[in-house]
């Protein structure tokens, strides 16, 4: 029985371990850069939405006098609405590439692709590195990886807040971006 339970702490150090050492591993620049990005893609994506349009959301029981307790909310940060733009905000990231700022080296990925409306300022290529498929599926599965951990506070961070999400996503919820040198920067 002994024999057992020690290799049952051995596996169990052994399991720590390797965890710890994949938590470590991970990319700052390309973690913080998906999670700027999501809020990126996402804002973008409910500034697509007609502000006039809303959702009706509560129970459909009927109280005590016969009334509903239903109320109107904006479509663009309902909940419904914010899951369905999260479920596809991680596609995406194929439209992102690493950036390299010519004056300060400074790494992050960044948008490179204009949006359907973008009709100006594109940016300068000659700065961004083109890892093929491989960087964009870096940065998507860093976004998805995000995404899931994240959910909760991304909705609820999204249903109610307009201004700094971006901070206080990635620097005070999930830590990706603290300790970066971008930590305010725009996309």
């Amino acid at each position: 029985m002994n024999m057992v339970a020690w290799i049952i702490q051995i596996a169990m150090v052994a399991m720590s371990i390797l965890i710890e050492t994949a938590e470590g591993k991970k990319d700052k620049v390309l973690y913080c850069s998906a999670c700027r990005a999501v809020v990126d893609e996402l804002n973008y994506s409910i500034s697509q939405i007609d502000p006039k349009k809303t959702i009706h959301v509560g129970g459909f029981r009927l109280n005590p006098d016969g009334s509903l307790t239903d109320k109107k909310v904006p479509l663009a940060r309902s909940e419904a609405n914010l899951s369905e733009l999260l479920e596809g905000v991680c596609d995406s990231m194929s439209d992102y590439a690493l950036h390299v700022d010519p004056d300060t080296k400074k790494k992050q990925y960044k948008r490179f692709a204009p949006r359907g409306s973008d009709t100006g300022d594109f940016p300068d290529f000659n700065h961004f590195k083109f890892d093929g498929p491989e960087g964009s599926n870096s940065l998507k599965f860093a976004c998805e990886s995000i995404v899931e951990e994240l959910e909760d506070d991304i909705l609820s961070l999204f249903a109610k807040e307009t201004d700094h999400v971006v901070d206080k996503l990635c620097n005070e919820v999930s830590d990706h971006c603290r300790d970066t040198t971008f930590q305010s920067d725009e996309l």
